[in-house]
């Protein structure tokens, strides 16, 4: 049993119980199988459907309908105990041509390596200058075309350590769970990274592939990861199991 505990729960009302209930399988697997062994942080998951309340303690991935809509819980950042909250919008998704299992596993990913979202690799330009890469391990190989299937359930591609790391060479070692990218910091045609240069003061923003270009999921939605990293913490909420 790990010791960390994800409810994963059904706030929207495009998908119902039964269709969310069967993907939670299939992301356990890749937690346990394909992330624990690379990343060292492992979870047990459990569904918690409409009505229902999740386990005291759990960390939430919510599947809800959208990040912008009165009420969502887009506008929440925390569970009511303050623990981490991953969030899926899945009507968002579907209007934007994306597979909501990709983003689920996307944000579940994420939420494990970086809980607080508070962690970054530094890379050096001169003694004085560099820039600050956020921690997320899914966003560089963003597209639905990097997923891979898990029992005919599509999910999302995630980096590995040695992509945050600066000394590593071109084809030096295996740098995503996918094997696309080649080198550390690259990202691949429709992935993303947040940025923030120490001297430039303009705070994080987002880095695309070269010649890329931007998509709706670059966008920082309400309530996501990236739009949480830029808010101060005092300005952070908690939720609610029975939101939508």
């Amino acid at each position: 049993m790990s010791a960390i505990h994800i409810a994963v729960l059904n706030r929207s009302t495009v998908l119902t119980d039964a269709q969310v209930s069967a993907v939670v399988p299939v992301l356990q697997t890749q937690v346990h199988r394909d992330w624990a062994p690379i990343w060292g942080s492992d979870a047990d998951l459990s569904f918690v459907g409409t009505g229902q309340q999740p386990a005291p303690g759990s960390w939430w991935l919510v599947v809800a309908d959208d990040s912008d809509q009165a009420g969502a819980l887009g506008y929440h950042d925390l569970t009511s105990e303050g623990l981490p909250m991953g969030k899926v919008f899945a009507r968002s998704d579907a209007n934007a041509g994306l597979q909501w299992t990709v983003t689920a596993s996307h944000e579940l990913l994420e939420m494990l390596g970086d809980p607080d979202i508070n962690l970054a690799a530094y890379v050096f330009t001169t003694s004085t200058t560099g820039t600050l890469y956020a921690y997320e391990v899914a966003d560089p190989c963003e597209a639905d075309q990097y997923g891979y299937q898990i029992d005919g359930v599509a999910v999302s591609d995630f980096v590995f350590p040695a992509w945050f790391e600066n000394f590593r060479t071109a084809g030096s070692t295996q740098f995503d769970y996918g094997k696309h990218i080649t080198a550390p910091f690259q990202l691949l045609p429709g992935g993303y990274i947040g940025a923030f240069d120490i001297t430039g003061g303009s705070g994080w923003h987002q880095l695309t592939a070269q010649d890329t270009a931007h998509t709706y999921t670059m966008r920082a939605r309400v309530g996501s990861r990236r739009e949480r990293r830029r808010t101060p913490r005092a300005q952070w909420l908690l939720s609610t199991a029975s939101a939508r």
